[in-house]
């Protein structure tokens, strides 16, 4: 493992666990769910940079505990969001990984791309589910229902471009980080446990970014063999 990730990608991985632990320590000190999860998403986030399959393993996982604690906040967006869309997208993800490995590596996955009439499809769907989570969470009474909106349709983006390799999915996810970010600033508002989940996503968007450039190098490298 030690051979596996770079001196950067371990320091980036151990800052982001070390702050996700001192923001619970601060301002949570009571919900270890939030804790667990921000922990195996952040793990899942490092492994996906790297097109390890092992990450969307541990995004699955990740979606069913974000569902639970969007449930506490009436986050019914989210909720449904991951558990509806993210999670079954996931598994999707994770079977098109493992079966397109790079040169058989089962720990890196083949890089694609997405052609422009492909780009235009995904748009017209991204708004089809757009329209009908809208209607759904306003059915719900659902908590900040625009920030709530927009992020049904930056977490499809990101789910879709994941299942089709490429590497914009880890700026589609930065974005929807973002709007999470936003989010949760508001819920923690009203109580400050929540202050914890602003700062994961946080080191989500970090971790992200990240993974959007170590892709692009990963495709320069593939396209060279």
């Amino acid at each position: 493992m030690k051979n596996y990730f770079s001196k950067s990608e371990i320091i980036l991985w151990s800052s982001s666990v070390l702050l996700i632990i001192l923001s619970f320590c601060l301002f949570d000190k009571e919900n270890f769910m939030t804790l667990i999860a921000s922990l195996i998403g952040v793990t899942s986030l490092i492994f996906n940079a790297k097109g390890n399959p092992f990450g969307q393993l541990l995004m699955v996982v990740f979606s069913i505990l974000y569902g639970i604690i969007s449930y506490t906040f009436s986050y019914y967006g989210e909720m449904i969001t991951y558990l509806g869309m993210t999670l079954p997208m996931s598994v999707f993800a994770l079977v098109s990984w493992l079966k397109n490995p790079y040169n058989g590596k089962k720990s890196e996955v083949k890089v694609n791309s997405v052609s422009k009439t492909e780009v235009l499809f995904m748009c017209v769907i991204t708004t089809i589910v757009t329209v009908l989570f809208g209607f759904i969470l306003e059915y719900f009474n659902t908590a900040n229902i625009v920030p709530s909106t927009i992020s049904v349709t930056t977490s499809f983006i990101a789910v879709y471009l994941t299942f089709r390799r490429s590497p914009w999915f880890a700026l589609a996810y930065a974005s929807n980080d973002i709007v999470l970010i936003v989010l949760w600033i508001m819920a923690s508002l009203y109580d400050t446990r929540y202050i914890s989940v602003v700062v994961c996503f946080f080191a989500f968007l970090i971790n992200d970014i990240y993974g959007y450039v170590n892709w692009c190098r990963m495709k320069a490298r593939q396209s060279k063999d």
